[in-house]
């Protein structure tokens, strides 16, 4: 076998200016792999990041068709229990309670219809990032039940800023009846996000409660894992045990599935390029295999007359493949990682940019994982010795009459 290797880089070596293209074509499809894929999961990162960290968390708990309804008075069943489990859960590292409801708040200036959002400003700070997107005043303190957070688009239109008092007027939650106070806006908020900026509203979760008319109770527990890749564990009963009883636990994916449903359309795109790079990079190579035979036509001829194995004479083709294969791998590896590292640390600014409801708030830093530079080369290799049978069988069944003949032509 090392006789053979020994030949197949003798033969590479034969024709430089050709093999050196061919090895080139591998080369870039190798790297291109990694580097596409580095930048697809480097952009699933940024969307789950921006998606879970911006406000929703890694999943929520809600009284069942909450999200579906919205009504005040379906809060959260048997809660003391739910929050005593979620305590003693080792896979939750943090969690905060809020309300929700629609409410109107109002100006001397305009009215605005907002979803109003109860939260918990020393648990909610573990969750979302409502404290460090404040952009003027400043985030709610428990001592103040009267503050107000909302959204720069919504300070325009409702046109106040910090320090300014609004009327803030909701529906209490078993009689309908409308419930007022007035409210002084703490701080100013810009997710980038323009339903966010122009849509919500923050307040003290004791508050909203009071208005609310729901005494203790809560519309929704958001939570986060120690590791993400928690939601994706299918051994996990998590999500069955808290969603019994009239509640329901959703992940971030059932929240936003138009998310989900992006990143596997980045990822199938990015299966339909990898496997149009190695269709490529397999016609190229067996090109030029198929050229080299036919230019050492008569070598092969000979060869044959004095009585070399068919068998060997394909193994020959192989072993040029095998060995331009592995030195184009190395190369494509080393490329591509480097450009990977480079570009991750640099960031790619597509700050802004939108995709599946969800907008891009940090440069996009492509991600490496061992698993693919374990698999991509292997996968390189096999379809290289695949685009190597070809040629190896065409060559094993060449007789010496028929061999000596063509290379006269």
């Amino acid at each position: 076998m090392i006789l053979f290797i020994k030949l197949g880089w003798r033969n590479i070596l034969r024709n430089k200016k050709r093999m050196a293209l061919a090895g080139l074509a591998i080369t870039i499809g190798m790297a291109a792999l990694i580097i596409l894929n580095a930048l697809v999961a480097g952009m699933n990162n940024n969307m789950i990041t921006n998606a879970t960290n911006t406000y929703l968390g890694h999943g929520q708990i809600h009284a069942r068709d909450f999200k579906q309804t919205f009504e005040t008075r379906n809060t959260i069943k048997d809660l003391p229990q739910v929050l005593s489990s979620l305590e003693a859960e080792k896979s939750i590292e943090f969690s905060t309670l809020r309300t929700q409801s629609f409410s109107m708040l109002s100006s001397a200036f305009n009215v605005e219809s907002v979803f109003l959002f109860g939260i918990n400003p020393k648990t909610e700070i573990n969750i979302s990032q409502t404290k460090d997107v404040i952009i003027k005043g400043k985030f709610l303190s428990e001592n103040n039940q009267n503050e107000i957070l909302i959204g720069k688009n919504l300070s325009e239109a409702l046109d106040v800023e910090p320090g300014d008092r609004i009327v803030l007027t909701v529906a209490k939650a078993e009689s309908g009846e409308l419930s007022q106070d007035l409210f002084r806006v703490g701080g100013i908020f810009l997710f980038n996000i323009r339903e966010l900026d122009r849509g919500i509203a923050f307040i003290n979760i004791n508050k909203s409660q009071e208005l609310l008319g729901i005494g203790k109770n809560v519309h929704e527990i958001a939570f986060k894992f120690h590791k993400l890749e928690a939601i994706e564990d299918p051994v996990i009963d998590f999500w069955n045990r808290y969603s019994g009883n009239g509640n329901e636990a959703l992940s971030w994916k059932e929240l936003l599935p138009g998310i989900d449903a992006a990143m596997k359309m980045s990822s199938f795109f990015s299966l339909f390029i990898g496997m149009a790079l190695l269709a490529v990079v397999a016609i190229v190579v067996m090109n030029t295999l198929f050229m080299s035979l036919y230019e050492r036509m008569y070598e092969f001829g000979v060869l044959r007359a004095i009585g070399t194995r068919p068998f060997s004479m394909a193994l020959m083709i192989i072993s040029e493949a095998c060995v331009l294969s592995v030195i184009s791998i190395i190369s494509g590896l080393i490329i591509g990682i480097a450009i990977s590292w480079l570009t991750s640390v640099a960031g790619i600014d597509y700050v802004g940019l939108e995709m599946g409801s969800v907008t891009f708030r940090e440069p996009i830093r492509p991600v490496i994982s061992l698993e693919h530079l374990i698999l991509f080369p292997i996968y390189v290799f096999i379809f290289t010795m695949a685009a190597a049978i070809f040629p190896a069988i065409h060559a094993a069944k060449l007789t010496p009459a028929e061999a000596m003949k063509r290379s006269k032509i």
